[in-house]
């Protein structure tokens, strides 16, 4: 008899920090590994990662699958639709607390050259969702050898949990 491999915990556990941000009122934020299949605002993309707010008011018609994240957002005053495959994924978390989950991407993946499919040209996103870049670095732990540690963003240190 083979064994049935469970499915991922990730989708399951970046719905559940999702709606915990909803429920307390605070912003929550994908940080992103920008890769091939990936559909974001390229101006946004730094160091082949890019920072989203995906709370109510800046998204229409979100979906958080167990394969992927859609979902609309104005750029620029333009409606663009963002697609970001699950695997992609590297954090969720609440701007401005900085609680939340960090995941492990694939190594394969961390270690290809990004390619990226461009939405449109976006400077900053409408009603001051703007992604700055320091924003992109939030989700680096400290337990990572391999990056610099992350700067303190205004509300303290990140409280982040690495999942494998």
């Amino acid at each position: 008899m083979s064994e049935v491999q469970p499915s991922s915990t990730k989708p399951y556990l970046v719905r559940a920090i999702h709606e915990w941000c909803t429920d307390n009122g605070l912003t929550p934020y994908l940080a992103v590994s920008v890769t091939e299949g990936v559909r974001v605002p390229s101006e946004h993309v730094r160091n082949g990662e890019i920072v989203l707010n995906i709370g109510m008011l800046a998204t229409d018609k979100l979906v958080i699958s167990n394969d992927d994240i859609s979902f609309q957002a104005r750029f620029s005053g333009r409606v663009h639709q963002i697609f970001v495959p699950m695997d992609n994924v590297v954090a969720i978390y609440a701007k401005e607390t900085g609680n939340g989950m960090a995941f492990e991407v694939p190594k394969a993946m961390a270690e290809s050259e990004p390619r990226l499919q461009a939405v449109g040209s976006a400077t900053e996103a409408d009603e001051g969702h703007a992604m700055p870049e320091q924003d992109v670095q939030e989700f680096t732990t400290a337990e990572s050898s391999e990056a610099p540690p992350a700067p303190k963003p205004t509300g303290g240190r990140p409280k982040l949990t690495r999942v494998k």
